[in-house]
């Protein structure tokens, strides 16, 4: 809320306060009185909803504004930061399970909001919205909601690699000719670690702990967030790197020189990553955080971050029609519970191979 201008007031003649007696008496009178009249809040049909959002804030905030201008709640959200993408607002949730502070947690992934609902540390939620919700993007038990995906792609540098050269899947990243030349997020943090879970999942514990060993022998450099990778990618301090399609989109915008291939894992797809809504269990401002979660997972949304410079694909499959050049060719087939049963032991011996 914006802060209220301070009048000024130089120029202005100060007068003098006059006392009225009675005017004191009838003023004191009311402030102690159970009159609803004299004891009215003027903000009594105050509502808000406190919102954990790790999305880009540059990407939420008009989303969170269109939300305030249709209902009037006020919407008091928290975004994490680029470095600890998603787990920062996971940690907070769990800090805070005895005596939850947010209602509502709007992730840009899937991985940690399965692992939160096996803590019991969300709550369900049903409505009409999501009678027919597609089941691969829904928690049996209603206490997540998958939509608006993105996808994890290959980014290259189109002044230093050629669309025929560029590596096409992650198989290809273990040439040696990529020797010195890669770079990708920390997998502690944001969709990297998913994605390296999805190698356990995809694959087996053996050969995905072969595909890490195989980027540490071509020097794979670990840096601060898919930003920061496709970002040195187009400046040219790498050539390559492991990322999200909204952060090519992005650079894209900006005028940067990067494409992307969509990171195939062994020819069965790229791994389309949604992001998810969820109650806190627990939460403070219930109704509100409903009538949140029921914009969250609206038609509306999915076509504003469709629209967005995130360019998410619809799950609806009419509105990712309206969006076709965002439509992810080839999904990996992949259980995505599977991928979270994986994701602590992936992260694991990601650290342990690539440090």
């Amino acid at each position: 809320m914006k802060d209220i201008p301070h009048q000024e007031t130089t120029g202005m003649k100060r007068k003098r306060k006059i006392v009225f007696p009675g005017l004191v008496i009838i003023i004191t009178a009311c402030l102690f009185s159970t009159s609803p009249s004299c004891r009215k809040n003027p903000r009594q049909n105050f509502r808000k909803v406190v919102l954990y959002c790790s999305v880009d804030q540059a990407i939420a905030e008009p989303i969170i504004a269109e939300f305030e201008k249709l209902t009037g709640i006020d919407v008091l959200p928290r975004f994490d930061t680029e470095a600890s993408k998603t787990v920062g607002l996971v940690q907070r949730i769990r800090a805070e399970a005895a005596s939850p502070i947010a209602d509502v947690f709007w992730s840009n992934e899937i991985f940690h909001t399965i692992r939160l609902a096996r803590e019991s540390l969300l709550a369900s939620y049903a409505g009409d919205v999501t009678k027919d919700w597609p089941e691969q993007y829904a928690d049996p038990n209603g206490r997540w909601y998958g939509f608006a995906l993105r996808t994890r792609v290959i980014a290259y540098n189109t002044t230093r690699i050629s669309a025929g050269d560029a590596p096409k899947c992650l198989e290809d990243l273990l040439d040696s000719k990529w020797k010195g030349r890669l770079v990708m997020a920390a997998p502690e943090f944001g969709t990297t670690g998913g994605d390296v879970a999805s190698w356990f999942a995809h694959y087996d514990s053996a050969r995905a702990t072969e595909t890490l060993e195989g980027l540490k022998a071509n020097d794979i450099r670990l840096v601060a967030g898919n930003s920061t990778a496709v970002r040195m990618v187009a400046t040219g301090q790498a050539d390559v790197c492991f990322t999200d399609t909204d952060d090519v989109h992005a650079a894209q915008r900006n005028g940067w020189p990067v494409a992307m291939n969509y990171l195939d894992q062994g020819g069965d797809g790229a791994l389309a990553i949604p992001n998810t809504a969820a109650l806190i269990k627990g939460a403070g401002n219930p109704e509100e955080a409903k009538e949140l979660m029921e914009f969250l997972l609206s038609e509306q949304l999915e076509q504003m971050l469709a629209g967005s410079d995130s360019h998410n694909c619809p799950i609806r499959p009419a509105l990712a029609e309206q969006f076709k050049m965002y439509i992810i060719p080839k999904p990996l087939g992949i259980d995505y519970e599977k991928v979270a049963d994986n994701l602590p032991v992936a992260i694991r011996i990601a650290r342990e191979v690539l440090r």
